[in-house]
């Protein structure tokens, strides 16, 4: 019998981490114990997607696995999130998990941060759909009958929030839009697929807009906040 590695799997709810999730339990040799994910402990919400814990905890029911938390305070710092996350991978290590998985498709320098911040461990990052070309991505997810909504986009895409996305919604995307939203023009919760034992049942909520500091602050008018509009799941 080949060996088969503990895994934890980073967990946003969304789905480039379900489409992950899903290869991974295709294969043998991993192990997926737990789904992790980042709450904002102040608004009890998925970090940065804005999902109620509710509903993730929904979703990992009708995945049948363990959901493991760290919380976060709303806006944290890097040293914040690093100290928060170091104790998380730490204790994770020590349990005998030695791989953590993560939905991420082509951006290089998230890529080379989460491999140092977890080697920092002992621990080794998996990208099962790294490099793939993101339209095929969709088309794939959508074959294989997974269903998700979105639920928080950057400011000028404000229509998105509350749609399904199906191979409509892909057509009509701007032509500068990643079909993933990989470069953080979107996010979205899943609610149904192939690796999920029943369909997660929710409504449309209020459409909110919330501002956040600049990460990248330059000169005149780019240090203004960035915008996200999010769509309530209720």
């Amino acid at each position: 019998m080949s060996e088969q590695y503990p895994t934890v799997m980073s967990w946003s709810g969304g789905k480039d981490s379900a489409l992950a999730l899903h290869y991974l339990l295709q294969q043998k040799e991993f192990d997926v114990r737990c789904l992790l994910t980042t709450i904002n402990e102040h608004f009890g919400r998925i970090a940065m997607h804005g999902v109620r814990k509710q509903l993730l905890i929904d979703q990992a029911t009708q995945l049948n696995m363990p959901l493991v938390e760290v919380n976060l305070p709303e806006m944290p710092d890097m040293e914040v999130y690093e100290n928060a996350m170091g104790g998380m991978l730490s204790g994770l290590a020590a349990d005998g998990i030695t791989q953590v998985a993560f939905g991420d498709i082509f951006l290089e320098d998230l890529k080379l941060y989460r491999e140092q911040q977890l080697g920092g461990f002992g621990l080794k990052g998996i990208f099962p759909l790294w490099g793939k070309d993101t339209r095929e991505i969709m088309n794939e997810f959508i074959d294989l009958g997974f269903k998700t909504v979105v639920v928080c986009a950057q400011d000028g895409l404000k229509e998105l929030c509350g749609q399904v996305m199906d191979r409509d919604f892909i057509k009509g995307l701007p032509k500068h839009i990643d079909p993933c939203g990989e470069n953080g023009e979107f996010h979205t919760f899943v609610f149904d697929g192939p690796i999920f034992r029943s369909p997660i049942v929710f409504k449309l909520g209020e459409l909110v807009c919330r501002s956040f500091p600049n990460p990248n602050p330059n000169q005149g008018h780019h240090n203004s906040p960035i915008k996200f509009w999010y769509r309530d799941l209720m």
